[in-house]
């Protein structure tokens, strides 16, 4: 019998299909598309937290089409796609203090080559791939967040839940509540991106990530600029490392110039960084003051903002993908080409394996049992060989650092190119990225300039521009498992760097004039879904859940 001060929430409505997909990502919506390409009576539904499909979608990007040409090969004769712009141009830089140096396209494996892919929104294909699978029937949601893993009694995942609307602060439902809704199905595929909080679930539940190496993460920040014509080269792609970083930490910058005078740039940091006063945000806005980047935004207007961390340990840290009633797919496997900054060929290539082997399971009267087929093939697949032949890079640059890391990154990918071995085996990336920070007090504090307002900017101006929007009154979605350890630790060890690793001003370690401790803020309303908080915390004592559906960024064409 419930007390009298317990909600007794009403029971969910259900609604039954064959395949339920998690997350209108390239993944989800490939796997989504093949599916219905090899059975167009089967019941599929995709279900997308953002409030559109492609408005939680940030990334570079310069995508591989070896994907796309495999769903869908007649899309080169269609008039009006999101593939506008061939990469013309392809350059390489090491950057210094004052100047950059850049490296002769013959000295790049050839995997590194870009000609023959396109510069893109990620988030106008993912618009252009959801009008195409819509087409084929299925059932996408956009504007609903899957909250909770519905199991049977066997424990095998049997659907999922979407979260409840209309919860207040206080926990207790608000007029307008309205229960989530149970979407169940023969096989779910979680394609929540990196860092997924189901994926992340999941894959503690099963031990997915036993006998692998420690998952790698950086984290990537993005600006789209409306540029001078005279300063802009459709087709345009630039990548470099060296200034600002350094050998403190590992990360690159890219410069991608759209079409429309539109330029897209961006910046990963690595987040196995160690000094705990590094801000990924402050190295970013200093990158675009370097004399061979800041001329192309000089005159020109900053459009739109966002940020999302970026899976990196690759080959040997992929978990394993089947599990009682479901399968990972795309970033939430991490099948990310660090080298080439490239991970959404995979993700769709992933997303259409998996629907491949549903199918099969499918026609054999098979139900919410392990998919292993898909375990055993990705690494034979084109998955596996992209990955496989960069699997050193990451390892070598942790273990080496910048200057001599990236030497033997390239002699390896060399060798894996022209005679299909290493002279390294298969590196192991060590520790967690969490565990990288070393305490304040022995590190060098960092001392950032203070921003233009014309090339480099502030966190709050840069939100603003990312369209992020919460429901002022909901529960923070952003969940403290200790609140003393946050002050015994992460400020009184680290000197909070949550205030410096998260790039949208969420939290803040606020002092009182009367000499007592400071207090932890979260300004969860800021939030960008980027799930750095959520990797670097060094205690992981900040833990990542879905807000209200719809809530979070609202990228136009990220």
């Amino acid at each position: 019998m419930a007390n009298e001060n317990e909600q007794v929430m009403p029971e969910r409505e259900s609604m039954d299909f064959d395949v339920v997909i998690v997350g209108a990502g390239p993944a989800g919506l490939a796997a989504a598309i093949r599916l219905k390409q090899l059975n167009e009576d089967l019941s599929v539904v995709v279900i997308e937290k953002g409030s559109e499909v492609g408005a939680h979608i940030v990334s570079g990007a310069v995508i591989d089409p070896i994907a796309v040409d495999r769903l869908l090969p007649e899309w080169r004769k269609e008039k009006d796609t999101p593939f506008k712009t061939p990469v013309k141009d392809d350059q390489f830089l090491f950057l210094g203090p004052a100047g950059s140096l850049r490296i002769p396209n013959f000295m790049l494996p050839k995997l590194m080559n870009n000609h023959g892919n396109f510069v893109v929104s990620l988030g106008n294909v993912c618009r252009w791939l959801a009008e195409k699978a819509e087409a084929l029937g299925v059932e996408i949601f956009p504007g609903f967040a899957a909250a909770e893993i519905l199991y049977d009694d066997q424990d095998r995942v049997i659907g999922v839940a979407t979260g409840d609307m209309g919860i207040g602060r206080d926990g207790k439902p608000k007029p307008g509540f309205e229960r989530g809704m149970a979407l169940l199905g023969k096989y779910v595929f979680l394609g929540e991106g990196v860092r997924g909080s189901l994926s992340k679930k999941i894959i503690g539940k099963f031990g997915l990530s036993e006998g692998r190496e420690p998952t790698k993460f950086g984290i990537g920040i993005k600006e789209l600029w409306q540029v001078a014509p005279e300063k802009h080269k459709q087709g345009l792609v630039r990548h470099s490392f060296g200034w600002p970083l350094g050998n403190q930490a590992g990360g690159g910058s890219f410069l991608y110039h759209l079409e429309d005078n539109q330029v897209a740039v961006g910046f990963v940091t690595h987040l196995n960084y160690e000094n705990p006063w590094l801000s990924p945000f402050e190295e970013f806005q200093r990158f675009k003051t370097h004399p061979s980047i800041r001329d192309v935004f000089e005159g020109g207007k900053r459009i739109s903002y966002g940020a999302r961390a970026i899976t990196e340990g690759g080959y040997q840290s992929v978990p394993k993908l089947a599990f009682p009633g479901g399968v990972l797919i795309g970033c939430s496997a991490g099948f990310v080409n660090v080298p080439r900054i490239k991970g959404s060929h995979n993700a769709m290539l992933s997303g259409m394996l998996a629907a491949e082997k549903t199918y099969e399971a499918l026609e054999q009267g098979r139900a919410q049992d392990e998919l292993s087929a898909y375990e055993d093939e990705w690494r034979s697949s084109d998955i596996g060989k992209d990955l496989y032949k960069v699997r050193n890079v990451k390892p070598l640059w942790s273990k080496y650092g910048l200057y001599i890391g990236i030497a033997l990154g390239g002699l390896d990918m060399w060798t894996n190119e022209l005679f299909g071995f290493s002279f390294f085996g298969t590196q192991k990336h060590g520790k967690a990225d969490f565990e990288a920070l070393k305490p304040a007090d022995s590190c060098k504090k960092i001392s950032y300039p203070k921003p233009d307002g014309k090339i480099s900017f502030d966190r709050l101006s840069s939100v603003f521009l990312s369209a992020t929007n919460h429901e002022e009154d909901q529960p923070i979605h952003l969940k403290l498992k200790d609140e003393d350890l946050q002050l015994s630790s992460e400020w009184k060890v680290f000197q909070g760097p949550s205030n410096r690793y998260c790039p949208a001003g969420v939290y803040e370690w606020m002092s009182e004039d009367d000499g007592s401790e400071p207090k932890f803020v979260i300004n969860s309303q800021n939030c960008v879904h980027c799930k750095t908080c959520d990797i670097k915390d060094p205690n992981q004592n900040i833990n990542w859940t879905v807000p209200e559906g719809a809530g979070g960024p609202n990228y136009p064409n990220m």
